[in-house]
């Protein structure tokens, strides 16, 4: 294994060592209390602390210490009360109104004037909402409320939201972090650099932020919520995140116990830590904590089906680049057996509508006759493909070329900074790219999403510029569907659609793993990977 330089070692010590020295108590600098203190890596940077802006994992992750919503996910993704202690709707499905509890408070802030913090009420939720859906403030996560016509406060503790038809998913897309209750004050007075001085009412407040460097967040005493036993949450008094740019140095810091917990399985250590069969290495077992379970990711490529290439406007190659190589082999040697090939579509396991029979199975020879289909109809005589990646998921993509070359097939493999390819992405700029689909609620229309014509990137999450007439309108369809079997039936079709034209070419369907320090508890795994420290405890 590559060490880091000593530099950025003897750098992230110090910040760790500052951090905790400015985290100790004043009274007796000599109590050792590294054990309230929670220590992270987030090696893809966070771009922002504002939840109407948080659209990635490392983003909603930080935002979920910060903030809460009217209604929020447990680790089965069972919807369970948060600010709305309850919640009913009508028998049109279309009205839902939501009673709030009368004991959420604000972080403290200079704004709220003499008492330094105020009272949730309803109109702290219209004004959320009605921000998340202003154009001038541009949230990514306004689509959230396509559906919904019109919300209103009927008092301080009752808030109203009418939709203008009915749609069974809505009250899962009020689990997401874009939907959390912040304060106009604070809100209005920073603008767009709210990003960095956020105030909410989540179990953790606001403390610093050096970007690219450390942040940190304090126990936030007023928080509304306690465990079984009716002990106040969160237990942890405090959450040191820092910003080491690679997995390698990330695990190295893991490793010398210098973080507590690690997430997901990077090629720069996977062997280091685990055997080939997915079971941790024999110097870590004793140390070490590994948790596993289902993730709603499908990690996938993508073609954009605009592009002037003859070969990515060909579904006999889309096809061939399919049946072209064994994604079980992919994640047994790249993986150590952590994943399920993808062979269904591009809906995962463990959400209704996934399918198993709709994908492709590794079939060489049907691939390379796929190809010579091409040749033979294009006059094209040596077919390549540029395919764009990032540096983590190069190991895979470089898996693929080789397999791909056996069918007369040239894929030549680009990299790009994640950043960059997610722009390139967006605009059309890729022919061919890897890529990831995350759940962001409990409803498989959450993936067929991405395939519908009104949709288009750069404005939309169809990257792929698909347009089918049946597609639409059996995605508009499923939205007046209430019975769960009719629409998983209708999900199935679509996905069917998608694979049948071979937009995409699944990979495989993750799973959340995640290391931690033997004296870590409480740290328990979901299907969307969401960070929850409120119920984290270290022990000495």
């Amino acid at each position: 294994m590559i060490k880091p330089k000593l530099k950025q070692i003897t750098s992230y010590l110090s910040i760790t060592y500052l951090t905790l020295f400015f985290l100790s108590c004043k009274t007796d600098h000599n109590i050792n209390r590294d054990h309230l203190v929670f220590r992270y890596n987030e090696y893809a940077n966070i771009n922002t602390l504002d939840p109407a802006f948080s659209r990635t994992l490392q983003d909603n992750s930080v935002c979920n210490q910060l903030f809460n919503g009217l209604v929020q996910l447990d680790d089965e993704l069972n919807i369970l009360p948060c600010i709305a202690k309850s919640w009913t709707i009508s028998e049109d499905g279309m009205t839902y109104q939501f009673n709030l509890r009368q004991d959420v408070w604000f972080h403290n802030h200079e704004l709220f004037g003499k008492d330094s913090t105020r009272r949730v009420v309803a109109h702290d939720f219209k004004y959320s909402l009605n921000r998340l859906r202003d154009e001038k403030i541009a949230s990514p996560g306004s689509w959230v409320l396509n559906k919904v016509d019109n919300f209103e406060a009927i008092n301080d503790s009752i808030f109203e939201i009418k939709l203008t038809q009915p749609f069974p998913a809505f009250i899962g897309l009020l689990t997401m972090k874009y939907c959390s209750v912040i304060p106009h004050e604070v809100a209005d007075f920073y603008g767009s650099e709210f990003r960095s001085h956020p105030i909410g009412t989540g179990p953790f407040k606001f403390k610093r932020w050096e970007e690219n460097i450390k942040l940190v967040f304090r126990k936030n005493h007023n928080y509304f919520e306690t465990d079984q036993q009716g002990r106040k949450l969160p237990y942890l008094e405090a959450v040191a995140i820092t910003f080491l740019p690679d997995k390698q140095s990330e695990f190295l810091q893991f490793a010398q116990g210098n973080i507590d917990y690690v997430s997901g399985l990077d090629a720069s250590y996977k062997d280091e830590i685990l055997t080939a069969n997915g079971k941790l290495q024999k110097q870590y077992a004793e140390s070490v904590n590994m948790i596993r379970g289902p993730y709603l990711n499908t990690e996938y490529l993508g073609f954009y089906l605009d592009s002037e290439t003859p070969e990515i406007q060909s579904e006999l190659i889309r096809k061939a680049i399919n049946y072209g190589f064994d994604r079980k082999k992919m994640i047994v040697y790249l993986r150590n057996g952590i994943g399920t090939p993808a062979n269904g579509g591009f809906i995962p396991m463990g959400l209704p509508g996934y399918n198993k029979t709709i994908g492709y199975n590794y079939q060489p020879e049907k691939a390379k006759k796929l190809v010579s289909q091409f040749i033979a109809e294009t006059g094209i005589t040596n077919p390549k493909i540029t395919l764009v990646t990032t540096r983590n998921y190069l190991s895979f993509c470089e898996f693929i070329q080789r397999e791909l070359e056996k069918t007369g097939l040239n894929i030549h493999v680009d990299v790009m900074p994640e950043a960059s390819l997610r722009s390139a992405r967006s605009n059309g700029k890729v022919d061919m790219f890897r890529s990831s689909w995350i759940a962001d609620y409990l409803d498989a229309e959450n993936y067929l999403s991405i395939f519908y014509s009104k949709n288009f990137a750069p404005h939309g999450s169809n990257y792929f510029h698909f347009k089918n007439d049946t597609f639409d309108q059996l995605y508009n369809k499923a939205f007046t569907i209430t019975d769960i079997e009719e629409r998983k039936r209708i999900y199935t079709t679509m996905d069917s659609i998608a694979m049948d034209k071979a937009l995409m070419v699944p990979l495989y369907y993750d799973e959340v793993i995640r290391f931690t320090r033997k004296n870590v508890e409480g740290l328990d795994v979901n299907p969307i990977n969401l960070l929850d420290l409120k119920f984290v405890k270290k022990t000495f």
